[in-house]
């Protein structure tokens, strides 16, 4: 081997990862594929009684009971739009480390397509919106910007301790 072949071998490459896309009104966001199990079409809901108005329901799927939320409820304050593209995402919501991750249905629209990228190209947008902390950086293409949204932040504590309580004996 050259001494030029070993150098372009050795030559970082940049990390490619697949995103989720999908649509909040006319603006795209996108989830790391690695965080959705399963995109499911969307299923009737059991609503739950004095939750958020963003949060959907659950459903049972395999044997477990799912919450669900709707992200254009949580997002902008008015559900997602009833369309063919809707769909009820199914991710791995894991907000602490040391636990075991849960599944957590999103509602979203148009989840239909993917984007193949390197995670480093979504930068900061300069804004501290602690309101919503599950929106991160920003990533400019031909389109416009898509936003990357965090599952692990989607939801604060008191929400993740109605979806999620602690199981009997559990408590502390």
């Amino acid at each position: 081997m050259s001494e030029i072949t070993a150098k372009r071998s050795a030559a970082p490459v940049a990390k490619q990862a697949l995103f989720l896309l999908f649509r909040i009104g006319s603006e795209r966001y996108a989830l790391r594929a690695t965080e959705v199990a399963e995109v499911l079409p969307r299923l009737p809901l059991k609503p739950i009684a004095q939750a958020p108005n963003w949060v959907a329901g659950v459903f049972a799927y395999r044997g477990v009971v799912v919450p669900a939320i709707d992200l254009s409820a949580l997002t902008f304050g008015h559900p997602a739009e009833a369309r063919t593209s809707t769909r009820l995402v199914l991710v791995h919501y894991r907000p602490d480390e040391q636990q075991p991750s849960r599944w957590l249905g999103l509602i979203l629209e148009q989840a239909t397509d993917t984007l193949r990228c390197n995670p480093e190209d979504f930068q900061s947008y300069g804004l501290d919106n602690r309101q919503a902390p599950y929106l991160g950086p920003v990533r400019e293409d031909a389109q416009g910007l898509v936003q990357w949204v965090r599952v692990n932040d989607l939801l604060d504590d008191a929400v993740r301790s109605l979806l999620f309580p602690a199981p009997l004996g559990a408590q502390s």
